[in-house]
């Protein structure tokens, strides 16, 4: 069985990442906890939901915003990724390597039965969800 601690994030698309980083922090007080980077510019960050739970958000200029492409992905922080993995393979279904993320988290991905992608979270000691600095993607 797998035990889950909570909704660790909800990633969302952005036209123009500034003025969504500006509603959130005006509208709901969450500030940035960290930056993604790539070729030295940001495409991407962290907003602080309280807690150990975010709102990721990436710059996706193609995005229609249709009733099938809102939220990119759900993520759930488990106990245990390894554990998480082998029990999802017991039960048949595909589940992605662990991998060692440039935020210094575990991570893995299945889909659901409609499709819709999860993430599954293991954080470290290290993790920028909590000590913050920028990271540069390796993706």
């Amino acid at each position: 069985m797998i035990k889950v601690k909570q909704l660790a994030h909800v990633c969302i698309f952005a036209h123009d990442l500034e003025a969504t980083r500006s509603f959130y922090r005006e509208v709901f007080g969450m500030d940035t906890r960290f930056n993604f980077l790539r070729d030295g510019k940001i495409f991407g960050f962290y907003l602080d939901c309280g807690g150990r739970s975010h709102v990721e958000v990436f710059q996706k200029d193609a995005t229609t915003y249709s009733e099938l492409n809102q939220i990119n992905h759900l993520c759930l922080e488990v106990e245990d990724i390894d554990a998480a993995i082998a029990h999802i393979r017991s039960k048949g279904i595909d589940v992605t390597a662990k991998k060692h993320a440039c935020d210094d988290t575990f991570q893995a991905w299945i889909r659901d039965p409609n499709g819709v992608k999860i993430e599954l979270f293991e954080y470290t000691d290290k993790s920028a969800q909590f000590i913050g600095g920028d990271r540069i993607a390796d993706w």
